[in-house]
């Protein structure tokens, strides 16, 4: 049996993998890798499934040792390590693997062949720190803790990714949205003029944004309703938040606009003081880009 044995957990380091849909109902949000392309695409590098659980890094790397070696591979933000970028690469039994901040980006994801085996819960491995679901039992790493290694998959490791599929599928900073449900309680020309900073006090749960407040109309009062991934809600001081992949499932605040799903990969590299402005399209745009994007992982 192949194991990972934790030095460092870094900053905030959990177990990903592309998450728990359809739980929605019952109150519980899909979770999964903050940035779905990097861990499909790391996945893809040493052979797993796409969906294979790895470790999601945020901002700060951490330190880990495999006893009986393996093969892995980094995909994501740029961290400090002496392994290079989307790239597989076998590791030595007793390797010590060091992993600094974040150079570019705000998450790595770690990723070895067999993918990380932890209990699955409703059908995933992805740890959900809100509700205490899923990879150690759902919280972060922590220095001691040992993962096990799935069995070795038949499909051989691909070793690199083409420059040409990894720049289209290049994070934005300028994150294309449709209308939400209240679109039309709100100027348009406000929302998408604005150049927005990330703040500090965003995470997985949602992504807040800091510029001019924006002007709600019958205070912002609604009567709560279901929210979706990349949601953008305009809560009472004016300022827009993106809700992540750790939302809750309802909300009472109005929704202007919504991430298309082709960008949601694109949140998950944004780090505080980051500026993004908003383009809006029409759906059919949205549905053809991301049918565009997926064909890129064929």
């Amino acid at each position: 049996m192949r194991l990972i044995e934790v030095q460092s957990p870094g900053l905030f380091t959990t177990v990903q993998d592309l998450g728990r849909d359809g739980f929605g109902p019952i109150g519980v949000s899909p979770s999964g890798a903050a940035d779905p392309t990097a861990l499909r695409l790391g996945n893809r590098l040493v052979g797993n499934a796409e969906g294979a659980a790895a470790l999601e890094m945020t901002l700060l790397g951490g330190t880990f040792v495999f006893p009986q070696g393996g093969m892995i591979a980094l995909a994501g933000g740029d961290f400090e390590t002496s392994i290079p970028l989307w790239t597989a690469r076998d590791l030595p039994p007793a390797q010590t693997l060091r992993i600094g901040p974040a150079r570019s980006g705000a998450r790595c994801y770690l990723c070895v062949r067999g993918g990380i085996a932890v209990p699955l819960v409703m059908g995933s491995a992805s740890t959900h720190v809100m509700s205490g679901l899923g990879g150690l039992e759902g919280r972060p790493l922590r220095k001691g803790d040992v993962l096990r290694v799935g069995p070795q998959p038949l499909t051989p490791s691909k070793g690199t990714i083409s420059p040409g599929v990894l720049q289209q599928l290049a994070p934005r900073k300028v994150l294309r949205t449709t209308d939400g449900p209240q679109h039309h309680w709100f100027s348009a020309n406000e929302f998408y003029r604005t150049v927005y900073r990330v703040s500090e006090d965003s995470n997985r749960v949602g992504i807040r944004l800091q510029g001019p407040a924006m002007t709600l109309p019958n205070s912002g009062h609604m009567i709560t309703e279901g929210v979706t991934l990349g949601a953008i809600q305009v809560p009472q001081n004016g300022q827009p938040v993106i809700l992540f992949v750790e939302q809750q499932t309802t909300g009472g605040y109005p929704k202007i606009a919504n991430v298309i799903s082709a960008d949601i990969p694109s949140l998950g590299q944004l780090r505080p003081g980051d500026e993004i402005r908003f383009e809006r399209i029409e759906i059919a745009e949205a549905r053809r880009l991301l049918r565009r994007q997926e064909a890129l992982f064929q």
